[in-house]
């Protein structure tokens, strides 16, 4: 009954998980269908190679964004003086 509602009135795409800004996973509230951004932007099926991708992206994006806030700025480093 489940894939009825999708067949007749098309899928329900919820967002399940952020990965990166760009990259989502998505999945219809009704039937359960994975979804993820493909590389081109458009939505693919997602399968264990997507989702093992995904957490590999995931775990670059986190420690490239939480690295650059955990690193002390030194004030003297671009002090011009004349």
């Amino acid at each position: 009954m489940k894939n009825i509602h999708c067949k007749v009135f098309g899928h329900d795409f919820q967002v399940t998980r952020h990965v990166t800004y760009h990259v989502k996973e998505y999945a219809c509230k009704n039937c359960k269908k994975q979804l993820t951004t493909s590389s081109n932007g458009g939505l693919t099926d997602l399968t264990p190679k997507f989702k093992e991708i995904n957490d590999v992206l995931e775990r670059i994006y986190y420690k490239r964004t939480t690295r650059v806030n955990r690193q002390p700025i030194n004030p003297n480093l671009l002090v011009f003086k004349h």
